[in-house]
C-alpha cells in the first residue's frame, strides 16, 4: 500500500488541521463520519475536540460500534488530545454518559494540563520520531496515568505519559496538526503502510 487512504473523523474538533497534514505526510485523506465512509478508508485519524460530544456524536451518527470493531480487528488508529481519550479502554473521571472507542490499555485522566487559559506549547521527544523533539500544543490536554504490559510509553511530559503506542494504534496527549511539524503524521502513515 504505497499510498494509504486516511479519514479524519469529522464529527467535531479540528479536522482541516488534520487533513492538511496527512496530505503532506503522503496519504490519501477525507473526512469521516458516517459508517460507509468509515468502510472506505485503511485508518482513522481521531482529532481533538470535546470528547463526551465526539462519544455522544459517534453514537448519534451510528459510527461508534462499527469504529470499535474496526479497532479491534486491527485498523490503525491515532488520537489527539481528546482523540487519546477516546482510545483509552478506561477514563479516570468520565462524564456521565461518556463512553471511548478503546484500543489502548491506559487510564487516562481528561483537562490533566489544566483549563484553556492554561495551555501551552512544549518541546516533546518522541521515541520513534528521528529530528530532534517534536513542538507539542496542549489545550486543555489529558493525560496517561498508567498504561497496561501491551502498551508503549512514547513520550512524557513533566513526569506525565504524553504519547502512547499499543499495536496500530497510536495517541498523543497534544496536536502535533496545529505546528506544521508533520513527523508524527508520517509515523502513523508508516504504521498504516507496514499494517496494510
Amino acid at each position: 500500500m504505497s499510498t494509504p487512504v486516511i479519514g479524519v473523523l469529522a464529527l467535531q474538533g479540528d479536522v482541516r488541521e488534520h487533513l492538511i497534514a496527512l496530505a503532506a505526510a503522503d496519504a490519501v485523506a477525507r473526512p469521516v463520519r458516517r459508517p460507509e465512509e468509515l468502510a472506505e478508508v485503511d485508518a482513522l485519524v481521531i482529532p481533538g475536540g470535546e470528547s463526551t460530544t465526539m462519544s455522544k456524536l459517534a453514537t448519534l451518527f451510528g459510527v461508534a460500534e462499527p469504529l470499535r470493531a474496526r479497532i479491534r480487528s486491527g485498523m490503525p488508529v491515532y488520537g489527539t488530545c481528546a482523540g487519546l481519550i477516546m482510545l483509552a479502554d478506561k477514563i479516570l473521571d468520565p462524564r456521565s454518559g461518556q463512553e471511548t472507542f478503546g484500543g489502548i490499555d491506559m487510564i487516562v485522566r481528561r483537562n490533566a494540563f489544566g483549563r484553556q487559559n492554561e495551555s501551552f506549547e512544549a518541546a516533546v521527544e518522541v521515541a520513534g520520531v528521528a529530528g530532534g523533539p517534536v513542538e507539542g500544543v496542549f489545550i486543555r490536554a489529558p493525560w496517561v496515568e498508567s498504561v497496561g504490559a501491551q502498551a508503549e510509553v512514547l513520550a512524557e511530559y513533566d513526569g506525565h505519559i504524553v504519547a502512547v503506542r499499543q499495536g496500530n494504534v497510536l495517541a498523543t496527549s497534544f496536536h502535533p496538526e496545529l505546528t506544521g511539524d508533520h513527523r508524527l503524521h508520517a509515523l502513523f502513515a508508516e504504521m498504516v503502510r507496514a499494517a496494510g
